[in-house]
């Protein structure tokens, strides 16, 4: 996930987004014991905050310069 630093604000809107659908998929998918793969879940949610993280970073820093 080293790429994420090189997106620009949209791009990781657009990340965060797509992320959330597949977790929310395979929860769905955990609940009916459809999962081949439950580490896959823990993974996402680690992704969506790094990139919620920089979301973050991103949006503080261009307040800061305004």
């Amino acid at each position: 996930m080293s790429e994420i630093k090189d997106l620009s604000l949209p791009e990781l809107n657009k990340k965060l987004r797509e992320l959330g659908e597949e977790l929310l998929k395979l929860q769905v998918r955990k609940q009916t014991g459809q999962v081949e793969r439950p580490h896959v879940i823990k993974q996402i949610r680690r992704d969506r905050a790094r990139i919620m993280t920089m979301v973050n970073q991103l949006s503080q820093a261009t307040t800061s310069n305004s």
